[in-house]
């Protein structure tokens, strides 16, 4: 990694930190998650940032990957247990963080348990660790607290404009190992539950990235898929971004044309 890639991760991650605090104050009962998410982004371009991916904002049992589509009427309400997930990007150089706010009061071990599972990771990490062995960390330390890691969502490796490259950092044990390499960058993932220690996926998809550029039937289908080629890459983006150019009945039909060219995923 050269000087000029290096000094592209450090200004994300300070971006991604000032912002993820920041966001804190938005996290309060009555707030739409659709208003929440727009604040965050736009607060990442105003610092001189990109979006890496859609602002994510899981509530209670919503574990991961939810960004509010357009119109969204969800709200904030005064005990719910909220994950704000958020990705800054210079030069396609990704930093990616998250944080949980228990508005409750009912959750603060759980929390503590997450965070000290986070802290022993990274306190841990080295070239030559393997992956396994993270796992190990993560769940030894959730478990001496009392709790479950959820063992089907990982930590992953990044790489420029590539949000989940090369390996996996798991939350337990794994037969898969692959070892820590010197110059990889990693977002680590820790996830605690008092629950099952698995999750299941919703059917609906509102976060999409492109896999490959391929012909598509229809017109305005070519030009949106052009743009998101040009201005994402290959990172995610939210079907909401195009809420304001396109009617939300045209990007559905939109939408389906791409994702059924194989151009999409949700």
């Amino acid at each position: 990694m050269d000087e000029e890639e290096k000094a592209s991760y450090r200004k994300a991650g300070d971006i991604a930190k000032d912002v993820r605090e920041w966001s804190r104050g938005l996290v309060k009962p009555d707030a739409k998650v659709f208003d929440v998410a727009g604040q965050i982004e736009s607060r990442i371009k105003e610092s001189g940032g990109e979006m890496a991916f859609p602002v994510n904002i899981c509530i209670n049992d919503i574990t991961a990957h939810y960004t509010p589509r357009a119109g969204d009427e969800t709200k904030i309400r005064e005990r719910d247990v909220v994950t704000i997930d958020l990705g800054v990007h210079i030069n396609g150089c990704i930093a990616d963080t998250a944080y949980t706010m228990d508005l409750s009061g009912d959750y603060g071990g759980m929390l503590r348990a997450n965070e000290e599972a986070l802290s022993s990771v990274i306190e841990s990490i080295k070239p030559g660790i393997s992956t396994g062995d993270l796992g190990e960390v993560v769940q030894s330390t959730l478990e001496d607290a009392g709790y479950k890691p959820i063992e089907n969502l990982t930590g992953h490796e990044v790489k420029q404009y590539n949000l989940h490259a090369g390996i996996s950092i798991p939350n337990v044990p794994v037969s898969y190992e692959k070892e820590i390499e010197e110059g990889m960058v990693l977002a680590i993932e820790p996830f605690a539950t008092d629950g099952a220690g698995r999750v299941i996926e919703s059917k609906q998809a509102e976060i999409f990235s492109l896999e490959e550029l391929r012909p598509v039937r229809m017109r305005d289908a070519r030009i949106m898929l052009n743009e998101i080629e040009k201005t994402r890459k290959a990172l995610p983006f939210a079907a909401r971004w195009f809420s304001k150019k396109i009617s939300p009945l045209r990007l559905n039909i939109l939408l389906r044309d791409l994702t059924s060219q194989k151009g999409k995923k949700g």
